[in-house]
């Protein structure tokens, strides 16, 4: 199949999918189509026969299914709006390309974001190596977390993003995947190509991690106030 320019809308602003009962980090303003397994299912398969059929509307009904999502974690990646932008229209073209590759062995869906998560971590890569060439320093902090919790202090936020950015890249991944875009530990484990258990194991040590970042220094003067 021959390569097809995909022209993608970038007018949505990027928000993030919550779950019942969950309080969430919302990265943007905005609202993102809820994820609920059993309505997801069908429309996985139609946009997946759409897309193997060679029809471009299938590519169009995916991005507008998924494609709030797909920015929202390609910007909490890469920490920037036009590299989220270049991600998820790389990622698109990478679909169109490979389309005759997927099997059905996961869902449409996860195996959408694999390639997402993959072309993210490709682009950093790209990105440290430029910056190699022409002698600049290489960021040793991640790229900003674009991410906002409602009502939050600015300084709070700041400091979530700060946390976000020492986490190793597998546990932010993890972290961004559940807590910010809704994905169960089933779908994160097709997309990183980890176990269920690993990805639940990751998520925790992600939010230990992140609780010992941002819990207050305790006191060790306790008893010597006069």
């Amino acid at each position: 199949m021959g390569s097809v320019g995909l022209t993608l809308p970038w007018e949505h602003r990027l928000s993030s999918v919550a779950r019942d009962g969950e309080r969430r980090v919302e990265p943007f303003e905005g609202k993102a189509e809820p994820v609920r397994i059993g309505e997801e299912l069908p429309q996985d398969a139609a946009v997946a026969a759409a897309c193997l059929s060679g029809n471009l509307q299938g590519y169009e009904r995916l991005y507008q299914w998924q494609g709030t999502r797909m920015k929202n974690l390609a910007r909490n990646l890469l920490g920037s709006q036009a590299d989220a932008e270049d991600a998820v229209q790389e990622t698109f073209l990478k679909i169109q390309r490979s389309i005759s590759g997927f099997r059905g062995q996961s869902s449409f869906v996860t195996w959408t974001f694999r390639i997402l998560v993959n072309t993210c971590h490709d682009l950093r890569r790209s990105r440290v190596r430029r910056k190699d060439r022409v002698n600049e320093d290489v960021d040793a902090l991640p790229p900003r977390m674009e991410l906002r919790a409602p009502g939050a202090h600015p300084s709070l936020r700041m400091a979530l993003e700060r946390a976000l950015g020492r986490l190793t890249a597998h546990q932010r991944d993890v972290f961004l995947l559940y807590e910010v875009e809704g994905f169960r530990h089933a779908e994160i484990a097709g997309m990183l190509e980890i176990s269920e258990t690993a990805s639940k194991n990751t998520l925790f040590q992600a939010k230990k991690n992140l609780r010992t970042m941002l819990e207050p220094p305790r006191s060790s003067a306790t008893g010597g106030a006069q």
